[in-house]
């Protein structure tokens, strides 16, 4: 008989739980979305503010306050926001208290082209608009068409990982010739790169130059260095 009423209990206890859960969830499904946290990831200069990315929102899915959970279709929201051409992709999630949290990652401009419309390069290579908001301090290239991007893409990208090479590097230029010229950020001379090939060989043999003629104090003496040459670094003295 002791069994018999510890099981009935088991069971009540059972049940009881289920129907907890099952109130509790219809009852989460209800409840109305209170409020919106924007949050942008990693450290990033504010190309897009909370603002622009409020509207985004409103535009998506009319108004995401004051909306059934259940109504609220999150991967909707989250398209909606990704087609925005400063955002890299976002995440968006409902928490417990609802509250409609999303997390923004911009994309990250590393050069801006000087075209009749000018636009940034971003880190995969694809194109980005110029922010309103904010004006990105990244090397000028000029002389280059869209369509040329992938062409020099691979430069633009090794400037931006080499810290040497993105404290010295200002602007990049495709001369009449179709080599690349390098402007440096302290001195006037001209740093002819060649074509897009053998990158890392010409960026190891102009550090090296670079190295030695600041020890010899020979530097400012040039006015054209080039690095087109296999294996050498050439220079014109004044």
């Amino acid at each position: 008989m002791k069994k018999i009423v510890q099981y009935i209990k088991y069971i009540g206890l059972i049940v009881m739980i289920v129907f907890l859960v099952a109130f509790t969830s219809d009852r989460n499904k209800k409840r109305k979305v209170e409020e919106v946290a924007i949050e942008f990831i990693e450290e990033q200069s504010p190309y897009i503010n909370e603002l622009a990315v409020n509207k985004l929102l409103i535009q998506n899915q009319a108004s995401v306050t004051n909306v059934g959970k259940e109504i609220l279709v999150l991967n909707k929201v989250e398209k909606g926001l990704d087609t925005h051409k400063m955002i890299e992709n976002s995440d968006v999630y409902l928490t417990v208290s609802g509250q409609l949290k999303v997390m923004i990652k911009q994309r990250t401009p590393i050069a801006r082209v000087n075209a009749t419309q000018p636009f940034y390069v971003d880190i995969t290579g694809n194109m980005m608009p110029l922010s309103d908001n904010y004006s990105a301090h990244v090397p000028l290239v000029s002389n280059v068409s869209e369509r040329e991007i992938p062409e020099v893409f691979p430069l633009i990208k090794k400037i931006q990982e080499d810290e040497f090479l993105k404290k010295h590097i200002i602007s990049i230029s495709k001369n009449m010739q179709g080599d690349y010229e390098l402007g440096v950020r302290v001195y006037d001379f001209k740093l002819v790169f060649g074509k897009v090939e053998h990158i890392e060989n010409k960026v190891r043999n102009f550090k090296a130059f670079y190295q030695k003629t600041i020890k010899d104090k020979t530097l400012e003496k040039y006015n054209k260095v080039s690095l087109q040459f296999s294996n050498q670094v050439v220079g014109t003295i004044n």
